[in-house]
């Protein structure tokens, strides 16, 4: 029997808390390099709280339908987006929405926000609160008891304040974006901050939450104002969406077509063959490359 040592866990209590067996655990660190746990002197496994962040995701990853094989990289493009996340002021912003959601009560963080928003732009407040804590609580929503209940309590209220702070953005712009949802998902929170950055740009947004056939978007063919439409999915997306319903919506649609999520990282090659615009996983960069494009289109 392996003993815990200084706060590591065996493979055996590891392979309890996430759900992921033995076997599936070795593999992933043999053959794809995806963990590294520390060693005994005898060759037994010890897994660290970083090594536990690591495993949910990489779970979180492979419930999105993405291939074992492309995780790595994908972790690693992760990584490098949340780096350059600071600490302070910010640090403390983040501890204290995940206190909120400890306690299922937000006020003491939205009391906290109001001010942040006196001094900072929406783009930064995304970028070192929002964006960073959406990729912490996906893995900490990993088979933890009670995440259930505080993942739709964190999506019901996120939704609200999205909604409130598109309402508060008065757009005199005839820029018009449709931002439609592909995933199977109907909670996407990034898609919606990427809608309320948008609207703080002075971009009218029309937000299609649910999943519904890509092909019905002709029906906008006719649509002049239509600038763009952004499809978000979290998930990789199904043979006939990327086969048959988006090449032809990217030959009868107005405007530009772009991909956004993590289905933009997933099929990225599929997208550069369609001429589809990625914009990566991230709302504030996503958000910034398509007002470039839309800016850059309207001087040509």
């Amino acid at each position: 029997m392996t003993p815990r040592v200084d706060g590591l866990l065996p493979i055996r209590e590891v392979a309890r808390l996430t759900g992921v067996n033995a076997v599936t655990l070795r593999a992933w660190e043999r053959r794809y390099g995806l963990i590294e746990p520390h060693r005994t002197e005898k060759g037994h496994r010890l897994y660290s709280p970083d090594n536990l962040d690591r495993v949910r995701a990489i779970l979180t990853w492979l419930s999105r339908g993405v291939n074992v094989g492309q995780v790595k990289g994908l972790l690693e493009q992760e990584c490098a987006q949340t780096a350059s996340s600071g600490e302070a002021p910010w640090g403390m912003l983040r501890n204290e929405l995940l206190e909120g959601l400890r306690r299922f009560n937000m006020s003491p963080f939205e009391q906290q926000l109001q001010r942040y928003r006196e001094h900072y732009c929406s783009m930064l407040i995304c970028e070192q609160v929002f964006e960073p804590l959406l990729a912490h609580v996906q893995q900490r929503w990993q088979g933890q008891f009670g995440s259930q209940l505080e993942e739709v309590f964190f999506h019901t209220w996120l939704r609200d304040q999205i909604a409130a702070w598109m309402r508060s953005c008065s757009s005199t712009e005839t820029r018009r974006v449709v931002l439609a949802n592909l995933s199977t998902e109907h909670y996407a929170p990034a898609m919606w901050l990427l809608a309320a950055l948008l609207a703080d740009q002075g971009v009218a947004v029309s937000l299609l939450e649910w999943e519904f056939p890509a092909s019905e978007l002709t029906l906008l063919h006719d649509q002049s104002s239509l600038c763009a439409v952004v499809f978000y999915s979290s998930q990789a997306l199904p043979s006939h969406q990327l086969k048959r319903h988006l090449p032809k919506l990217n030959r009868h649609l107005p405007g530009g077509l772009f991909m956004a999520g993590p289905a933009a990282v997933i099929h990225r090659e599929h997208w550069m063959a369609l001429g589809i615009g990625n914009l990566g996983t991230l709302p504030s960069a996503a958000c910034r490359q398509l007002i470039q494009t839309l800016k850059g289109a309207e001087n040509d």
